[in-house]
């Protein structure tokens, strides 16, 4: 039987998340109250990461310890009132002080559903703590440090996205349809792939935002190549050198997303809610992908995302193409061009 999401749940999810809450009513009630739980479990384990606290160590034990709670392998959560009270967006600090109904929302979910939600938790805390270990806090004015390769990127996409991939893949074919062996591998495959897109729009969308708190995600063996350092991107009048390789991360996030395009393709027709739910960010991110081609990237002051107008407009032509033979096809087919 379906469990829906409780009341205090919902208000959670409405207030931290601008984009996913839409993509979150369009799925079917089987798994949207687990769908939901994960994604403000992860939320919690990425708020306390991006805390602005100035000591990694302490961070570090305090995501482990919360983990270690919703794990279930302690009982004693960390006092996260100090935590909240850093918070600059009041949404999350009003998460961290309800971090108790959050883990106990898992007890409303069979034991099967609740190790899928913690499986993809613990690879996302596991990313969320080489990043710390790797970065230290969130910290303005430090120096700029990197990631070294695009095998490393690769890896940070999966921990803290692609494992998302996996997670509702699993619930998929667990409680709405079924696929041959052949067609469940190709299906995991490109879950993980759509899970990766979504996290390198935030990487490319976010650099001047990561760059002003010590963080680069694009390689330092990648910017070397184009004869740049990490501290050079914090220049935007290196934007024409920098352009190349970015539009080829660019390249790489649209590949992702032909293969999410895939994945929604192997929904069967009967689970139209599913696909919907599934279409919505990748029409987002597509058009995210068409924005970043020609806007100032390296400028802080010129943030690029789709307005909350598109987004509902995006919603109003995905509802009409559902119910429209071939609809689904040439809406993303359409967008992609865009």
């Amino acid at each position: 039987m379906a469990v829906l999401i409780n009341p205090k749940i919902d208000s959670l999810l409405e207030t931290t998340s601008r984009s996913f809450y839409p993509t979150l009513k369009y799925l079917p009630k089987k798994i949207r109250g687990q769908i939901g739980l994960l994604y403000l479990l992860a939320r919690v384990a990425d708020t306390i990461a991006d805390s602005k606290h100035g000591e990694t160590e302490v961070l570090l034990g305090t995501l482990k310890q919360y983990n270690d709670v919703a794990q279930g392998r302690t009982t004693s959560l960390p006092e996260f009132g100090l935590l909240a009270d850093i918070q600059t967006n009041e949404h999350e600090a009003e998460l961290l002080r309800n971090v108790d109904d959050v883990i106990e929302g898992l007890s409303v979910y069979d034991a099967e559903d609740q190790k899928r939600m913690l499986e993809c938790l613990d690879v996302i805390v596991g990313g969320q703590i080489l990043d710390l270990e790797r970065f230290g806090p969130a910290k303005e004015g430090g120096d700029v440090s990197a990631l070294h390769s695009n095998t490393e990127l690769d890896d940070y996409t999966f921990r803290v996205a692609g494992c998302v991939g996996v997670f509702w893949t699993k619930m998929s074919l667990a409680h709405l349809m079924s696929l041959s062996p052949e067609e469940e591998e190709i299906f995991h495959e490109k879950g993980i792939r759509f899970g990766k897109a979504l996290q390198m729009i935030n990487i490319l969308r976010d650099i001047p935002e990561d760059l002003r708190f010590g963080r680069c995600y694009i390689p330092k063996d990648e910017l070397a190549k184009h004869d740049l350092k990490p501290h050079d991107l914090l220049d935007e009048t290196n934007l024409s050198k920098f352009r190349p390789l970015y539009d080829a991360y660019l390249d790489l996030t649209n590949e992702h997303l032909e293969a999410a395009t895939e994945y929604i393709r192997m929904i069967p027709e009967k689970q139209f809610r599913l696909k919907a739910s599934c279409m919505l960010p990748v029409l987002i991110g597509q058009r995210t992908v068409t924005l970043l081609r020609t806007g100032n990237i390296l400028n802080s002051d010129e943030r690029i995302k789709v307005t909350r107008d598109e987004m509902k407009s995006y919603a109003r032509k995905l509802l009409r193409a559902l119910f429209i033979p071939g609809g689904v096809r040439r809406l993303l087919e359409k967008n992609k061009d865009k």
